[in-house]
């Protein structure tokens, strides 16, 4: 689990970077990346919508978003907010590839739209 250091909480600041952040997609997954000057820790955040399945699909889905969250911890850069929304696909691929693509994307070999 993330510490709640490291979650995005407010519904203010998930609009915020869905709007201005950078938007990187991956064939599973889009990834709205924002930087900061401030010092803090890495924020993640993790839409999952009815369109990616039934609640333990979205359940599942969350879960492996928060775990690959807490590994990435080591190399993104402070002051970076991440919010990752969760495409329809992403239920049905097995977890080394949604690791791979969100790791990919994060440590900078992106996909930008």
């Amino acid at each position: 689990m993330l510490a709640k250091a490291n979650r995005i909480l407010r519904a203010d600041d998930y609009r915020r970077l869905v709007r201005r952040g950078r938007r990187m997609s991956t064939q599973h997954a889009i990834l709205y990346v924002s930087r900061s000057a401030s010092g803090q820790q890495p924020r993640f955040g993790f839409i999952v919508s009815k369109a990616v399945g039934v609640a333990v699909k979205r359940n599942l889905v969350r879960r492996r978003l928060k775990a690959l969250s807490r590994d990435a911890l080591e190399f993104v850069p402070a002051g970076t907010d991440v919010v990752i929304r969760a495409l329809p696909g992403s239920a049905q691929v097995g977890w080394d590839t949604l690791r791979s693509e969100i790791s990919e994307v994060l440590k900078g070999g992106e996909r930008r739209e």
